[in-house]
């Protein structure tokens, strides 16, 4: 079948291979080998439960205001592929995807890839072609066994280490912080945002010999009113601007990009003046987004424990609301019970709905599952799209309307706001 639109080639990639995730790297690394992807620009690779997509924003946007040509790669997408693959932060057009889709499907004779491993080599290939200066590179899942992880970087971050896909990554820190570590080189700067970093990470580092850079020990950060400072070795930076990015732990995530910013310095200048205009002109939708007008909305694509009480500390940060709604779905791999108890005490009503997917689960199904956790004022719907409806119908202009729980769930009230535009 001719394939000629980039919706044709993602119809087809998902039925291409057996699993939607297929952890190991030969199969990958035999079609990378293939194509020569060979980077001749810097390579920034970004793993973490969470935290890592807005350091790859942060890092994109620094570099941009720079005067460089920045390649940048993330997953997953809230609204369009093309999200997935950034040149100087504008997602390329269908017809550089599908360029690259089809050399790569050219290249891989009869080795069966996943979605994520096609879209991994085609970004990279996009980048070759479109000749970036610097590529950075979002780990889908864990670091070791990414499909990522086949490239070499010049510099490697994990930003967090929590517990998210237990039953691939493991269901505790240590082993999580020894997968996500196999991100890191010998000899080249391995930076961990983590305050807390696991015990099997920092031996990994050090059994491999990576220049490893921690937080406390090798840089540091402050906050100062409305300003922050940060420190790595005899560099110090003062009177930063805040990251236009919302939440407390964004201090954190910007401290780690201008850690990568200092260890490639030599090789690609930034300027106090473009650090700051990256740092206030940085964007990133979907993590704890205000939407402009009333009621006041949040999007915040959280959907494990770890992001969910970093989303709870910025919602108490927010104005007074009358009445705080949640709309609200997750996958049925993911924790809910967690997320609930975290959250639990900052809505007055939830608007609960189903996910028509892989891996969804119904609208009753949570809320049968929030009751049994003591949260009343639930109600249940089919989909996210319903369920918005209801809770814009219920909210007033002093109300507060959050929706999380999921990447889907974000998207399909985006779309649902885009139709009635």
């Amino acid at each position: 079948m001719q394939r000629t639109t980039l919706n044709e080639w993602l119809q087809w990639l998902e039925g291409l291979h057996v699993t939607t995730i297929d952890m190991g790297l030969e199969r990958v690394r035999k079609v990378w080998h293939a194509m020569q992807l060979q980077p001749t620009f810097p390579v920034i690779m970004v793993a973490g439960t969470n935290g890592k997509g807005s350091v790859c924003a942060m890092l994109s946007t620094m570099y941009q205001r720079a005067g460089f040509k920045v390649g940048c790669y993330t997953s997953p997408h809230i609204q369009h592929y093309n999200e997935r693959v950034a040149i100087d932060l504008k997602p390329v057009s269908d017809e550089r995807i599908i360029k690259s889709f089809a050399a790569i499907d050219a290249a891989r004779g009869d080795t069966s890839l996943t979605y994520f491993e096609f879209g991994t080599l085609g970004a990279m290939h996009s980048f070759i072609e479109e000749k970036v200066d610097v590529a950075i590179m979002e780990v889908g899942l864990g670091g070791r066994l990414d499909a990522v992880n086949i490239f070499e970087p010049d510099v490697s971050v994990v930003v967090s280490v929590d517990i998210d896909h237990a039953a691939i990554l493991g269901d505790n820190r240590e082993d999580i912080g020894f997968e996500k570590a196999g991100i890191y080189r010998p000899g080249k700067p391995a930076i961990c945002a983590d305050p807390q970093p696991p015990q099997r990470l920092l031996d990994h580092a050090a059994v491999i010999g990576a220049d490893l850079k921690l937080l406390g020990r090798d840089y540091s950060y402050s906050r100062m009113d409305n300003q922050w400072s940060f420190q790595m070795g005899s560099a110090r930076r003062h009177a930063l601007p805040m990251p236009a990015l919302r939440g407390g732990y964004q201090l954190g995530n910007a401290a780690a990009a201008l850690a990568v910013l200092d260890c490639l310095h030599e090789r690609l200048p930034v300027g106090i003046g473009a650090l700051k205009q990256g740092l206030v002109e940085v964007e990133w939708p979907g993590r704890f987004q205000v939407l402009p007008g009333r009621p006041v909305v949040v999007l915040d694509v959280g959907h494990n424990p770890h992001a969910v009480k970093a989303m709870v500390a910025s919602l108490r940060q927010l104005p007074f609301a009358e009445n705080r709604y949640a709309v609200f779905s997750m996958l049925a791999d993911k924790d809910l019970a967690a997320v609930a108890e975290l959250a639990k005490d900052e809505f007055d009503g939830w608007f609960v709905a189903g996910l028509d997917m892989p891996r969804g689960q119904s609208g009753t199904g949570i809320a049968a599952q929030l009751n049994a956790l003591g949260i009343g004022k639930v109600r249940a719907f089919e989909d996210v799209a319903s369920a918005w409806q209801a809770a814009l119908s219920a909210a007033g202009e002093n109300d507060r309307i959050t929706v999380f729980g999921s990447f889907h769930t974000v998207a399909e009230v985006l779309e649902a706001r885009r139709q009635r535009t």
